[in-house]
């Protein structure tokens, strides 16, 4: 009798529950506390169309970039990836590609089951970014993804194309209402640099972006701002009382933000011939880092709080009164590099050899606000330096008085805190010790982290991060168009100096650039650090 009544209860109850069904948009795990770390950020139902899908940069980094993602179980089960290219090929030969791609260049190990899961929701789209007919069919490719792999109509499209092409892809992509989303669903741009080569075309590119999606629609990549390294800057910053009490103008002598390739143009003279260095890299790469390491502490991490505060430093740079005296421009010349013979700049092939765009670029910058007021920021990139090398060291003044100046203090130097972005990811910390014996003999010494030593899992690429964070929607790692118009208004000058003064200066290739960038330093007293 008590089983009977029990089962009439349990009928009941379960005719009584509605479980409402919430918009994909919505839907969030209500068994997944949220302090419980162990569970990932898992990207919903979604797509992703890659513009230009046969370049080195969609075969080398996106491509491996989704497998390894979808390896990690960070990709929803139904995830479709669609190219487009001038190629023809049929939706085999575009798999064809990404397997090879992937099994080439994936960071995590190649699993079939997580291969056939991904390839089971590829399409590939053979066109011009003109052609009509083509948009149809990415058009009847996404309805028809949506209907069978359940991707609710998200899409992110990502022009890994030449920036002249922009314009013209995400106007294609609204006349063929692929920009606009169906109600409940989103629909992203992904736009690589560089974005303009000066303030007016950036302006005017904005513009026509914007005409299409709106600001917080359109994601501008940033490799760098996706690198672990770069992210600790701020860890490392506001999470840690001993560092940031130091962080100003009372403390630290000068900022020296470098990042240096041991390679040349390869076979992008159409690319960068007309470009440069400055343009490639200080715009972006070199003044985010630079907004990261002087901005004041955010209000929460969000997107629009660390768009506040790197706006504000950007706002507050201040150019040199001698732009001639305080930049050095220059071009790589021959040398041996690597055990190797190599030809400078203008020997290379595809590039005018009256060409005076600049493959080394250093400037140095103030940030005009209290914390930083008469601080020098050096920043510097190059091509064929010494080694492959990007970090930001943060050099300390002397101290004020030293009762050990009469003993053996000549290889004593300054202290230091240099973050390692690439390639051996880390941080070290230099100050003085005393050397084991009986005289007081000082010199410098440092204690170093590395994250392959401190972390068990390794750290994802960059792309991983970022195209996982626009499947999410999270914009904290992308600049926006104001950060975008800031840095071009702060090298517009510098660029335009150089234009109608001279030609650049020579470096040897294998060297760490021209003797022009040393006595940049040495008229402040100071010297590049070797890194």
């Amino acid at each position: 009798m008590s089983k009977k009544r029990s089962e009439t209860t349990t009928e009941e109850t379960a005719a009584e529950v509605t479980v409402p069904v919430l918009p994909a948009a919505d839907w969030s795990n209500p068994l997944h506390h949220p302090q419980d770390r162990r569970l990932p950020r898992i990207a919903g139902p979604s797509g992703l169309v890659i513009f230009g899908v046969t370049g080195d940069l969609s075969r080398k980094k996106l491509m491996p970039a989704v497998y390894d993602l979808a390896n990690r179980g960070l990709l929803p089960p139904g995830f479709s990836l669609l190219g487009f290219a001038r190629r023809d090929w049929e939706d085999q030969d575009f798999a064809q590609v990404v397997h090879d791609a992937v099994r080439e260049h994936a960071r995590t190990e190649f699993r079939e089951e997580v291969w056939q899961q991904l390839s089971e929701g590829m399409r590939f789209i053979p066109g011009d970014f003109d052609d009509d007919t083509a948009f149809k069919q990415l058009r009847s490719a996404v309805d028809e993804l949506d209907a069978s792999r359940g991707t609710s109509g998200n899409y992110a499209f990502y022009l890994s194309v030449p920036p002249k092409f922009f314009p013209k892809v995400v106007q294609q992509l609204k006349k063929h209402g692929l920009a606009s989303a169906p109600e409940g669903s989103w629909r992203r741009a992904v736009i690589e640099k560089p974005f303009g080569r000066d303030l007016a075309s950036a302006r005017e590119l904005n513009a026509l972006v914007h005409d299409v999606f709106e600001p917080d629609q359109v994601f501008r990549i940033d490799h760098y701002l996706g690198k672990e390294t770069v992210q600790n800057i701020l860890a490392l910053r506001f999470a840690n009382q001993m560092y940031e009490p130091l962080w100003n103008r009372s403390y630290v002598d000068h900022i020296q933000i470098t990042m240096a390739e041991d390679i040349g143009i390869g076979g992008r003279a159409g690319y960068y011939d007309g470009i440069g260095a400055a343009r490639d890299v200080i715009q972006n790469h070199l003044l985010q880092l630079m907004a990261l390491t002087a901005m004041e502490e955010p209000i929460a991490f969000d997107a629009e709080s660390l768009l506040t505060e790197k706006l504000k430093v950007l706002k507050s740079v201040r150019l040199p009164e001698n732009i001639g005296e305080h930049t050095v421009l220059a071009q790589y010349a021959e040398g041996w590099q690597g055990g190797a013979k190599v030809p400078g700049y203008l020997q290379e092939e595809g590039i005018d050899p009256q060409s005076k765009t600049d493959t080394y670029a250093a400037i140095k910058l103030e940030v005009d606000n209290r914390r930083w007021a008469g601080i020098p920021f050096y920043l510097r990139t190059g091509k064929r330096l010494g080694r492959r090398v990007t970090e930001i060291a943060v050099v300390f003044k002397r101290a004020p008085h030293s009762p050990f100046d009469s003993t053996a203090t000549e290889e004593l130097g300054q202290n230091a805190i240099v973050i390692r972005v690439q390639p051996d990811e880390g941080m070290t910390v230099r100050f003085g010790s005393k050397v084991p014996g009986t005289s007081m003999e000082i010199r410098d010494v440092s204690m170093d982290f590395a994250y392959g030593e401190s972390f068990t899992e390794s750290s994802p690429e960059a792309y991983e991060r970022l195209i996982l964070d626009v499947l999410l929607g999270d914009a904290n790692l992308f600049p926006r168009h104001q950060e975008v118009e800031e840095s071009w208004k702060i090298l517009d000058p510098i660029e335009e100096y150089w234009a109608n003064h001279g030609r650049p200066a020579q470096y040897a290739s294998g060297s760490w650039g021209p003797e022009e960038a040393d006595e940049m330093l040495a008229r402040d007293g100071r010297s590049w650090r070797r890194p």
